[in-house]
């Protein structure tokens, strides 16, 4: 490989998941295509540190002081989605089944990695419950022990205030065949079980 393409396939060998075989197929695409194509994309990933900042209510990723979300006035702000990362929002969002508001909180309780509840953004998200009338919070954590510790941690907290606290339900996967399913989805699945 010359020096150019070797350079652009260790720059883009650094994103997670890109490997070094993923990241020279890329290489040689953006040489395949136009001088604007590559142009665009470097401009778009140059322009993302400066241009992209946290929204002022719930920390999602946007250009504006609110994000699109938090400035919909059809959106119900009496019903939060509180999620680990600002891309589980866009999970949820793709659903359409979720007309509240979000809070990221950047990460979820993790003793054994050295993060407790003060390395969250849970101050301001109870700052938000005081400030904003909100009637439930929608525990979206990832369903793992520090997910799990996180939503109990929220509960704890919330719950003395009057405002509902729920979470989301887990379990087997839709289509999911019972045989294939392991052991920990199969036993939350009896535990979220709902009557018919």
């Amino acid at each position: 490989m010359s020096d150019p393409l070797r350079r652009c396939v260790a720059q883009l060998s650094r994103f997670p998941g890109i490997g070094g075989r993923t990241a020279t197929r890329l290489a040689y695409w953006l040489l395949r295509q136009g001088p604007e194509v590559g142009q665009e994309i470097g401009e778009a990933i140059a322009a993302l540190p400066s241009e992209a900042r946290r929204c002022e209510r719930c920390l999602n990723i946007t250009a504006n002081a609110l994000c699109d979300i938090c400035s919909n006035s059809q959106r119900t702000s009496e019903f939060i989605c509180v999620v680990e990362r600002p891309q589980d929002i866009s999970s949820i969002e793709e659903t359409g089944a979720f007309s509240g508001r979000y809070h990221v909180l950047d990460g979820s309780i993790s003793p054994l990695e050295g993060v407790g509840p003060d390395d969250l953004r849970i101050r301001e998200l109870m700052a938000r419950i005081e400030s904003e009338s909100i009637k439930e919070i929608l525990v979206a954590t990832d369903p793992d022990v520090e997910g799990d510790a996180t939503a109990l941690y929220l509960a704890r907290l919330i719950k003395p205030i009057g405002v509902r606290v729920t979470r989301l339900a887990h379990g087997i996967a839709v289509g999911t065949e019972l045989e294939y399913a392991n052991r920990s989805s199969v036993s939350r699945a009896i535990a979220n079980r709902q009557e018919i």
